[in-house]
């Protein structure tokens, strides 16, 4: 996988599109979602954080019928669900960057983002902080951190 490019969201779906991104390169070649990407994004709004947070059912089985996106309904899933996650922090927090921030350090973040957001692991939190332009310790480091554990 090459080094993926960071950006400096401007709106909370910014931080849901790479969410999303991460969930479902979770199993999948980072290959097969970036070809995919573009019908990705159109399916899901552009990533209107409050659209997608107000996805149901009907729109969930759209969705896993749907050519442009990788069909996982677990995922499709947790997409919405993280979508409605992260619309809640938001509010909560004053903004979703407050939120990450609220954290001590690198390792309780990416402890309560496994927590809060389903199909998130340590590598995709690692992947989503790092995009975001969040604080991270060099991935030399936290790989080599992790397989000590």
């Amino acid at each position: 996988m090459p080094v993926p490019e960071r950006i400096q969201p401007k709106r909370l779906g910014d931080y849901l599109e790479i969410m999303t991104k991460a969930v479902f390169q979770s199993g999948i070649s980072w290959k097969v979602v970036e070809a995919k990407w573009p019908g990705i994004r159109e399916a899901f709004q552009d990533f209107d954080s409050d659209v997608v947070a107000g996805f149901a059912e009907p729109e969930l089985d759209d969705l896993c019928q749907d050519t442009r996106v990788i069909r996982n309904r677990r995922k499709l899933s947790a997409i919405v669900s993280n979508a409605q996650r992260m619309v809640e922090l938001d509010e909560e927090h004053g903004g979703f960057q407050k939120y990450l921030r609220s954290h001590s350090d690198f390792s309780s973040t990416v402890q309560d983002i496994r927590k809060q957001f389903k199909f998130m692991g340590d590598t995709g939190t690692y992947f989503f902080l790092y995009v975001v332009g969040e604080e991270v310790p060099p991935h030399d480091e936290w790989f080599a951190s992790r397989k000590s554990k």
